[in-house]
C-alpha cells in the first residue's frame, strides 16, 4: 500500500494495519523527507490520545494530516508504531 500526497509519496508498505477503515502504516515506512512537526492531539474513547504530523511536499504544507496513538490503549494496541492519513492523502495498492 502507498499513501500518496501533491504527488509524494509519503509511506509504502505490505504491512499495513486496517482499523475503522484507515490503513495505519508502520512509523519506519513514512518518508521522513515529507513528515514534520504538529502539537495537535485529539482523544479517542477506545484507542486514546492521538498525536499528528504534517505533512510538506514541493513547498505546499497539509496540516495534521497524518496521526498515529504513540500509547494507545490496550484495545488498540495492534496500531502502535503505526500512522494513519487524511485530508486529501490517497491510499493506493
Amino acid at each position: 500500500m502507498k499513501a500518496i500526497w501533491n504527488d509524494a509519496v509519503i509511506a509504502q508498505s505490505d504491512n499495513t494495519v486496517v482499523l475503522e477503515g484507515n490503513h495505519y502504516f508502520p512509523e519506519g515506512s513514512l518518508n521522513r523527507d515529507h513528515v514534520t512537526f504538529s502539537n495537535h492531539h485529539t482523544m479517542c474513547s477506545w484507542k486514546g490520545q492521538a498525536s499528528y504530523y504534517s505533512l510538506l511536499v514541493n513547498g505546499e504544507m497539509n496540516t495534521d494530516a497524518a496521526w498515529y496513538y504513540p500509547d494507545p490503549k490496550p484495545e488498540a494496541d495492534n496500531i502502535r508504531g503505526h500512522v494513519a492519513f487524511w485530508k486529501g492523502v490517497r491510499i493506493e495498492p
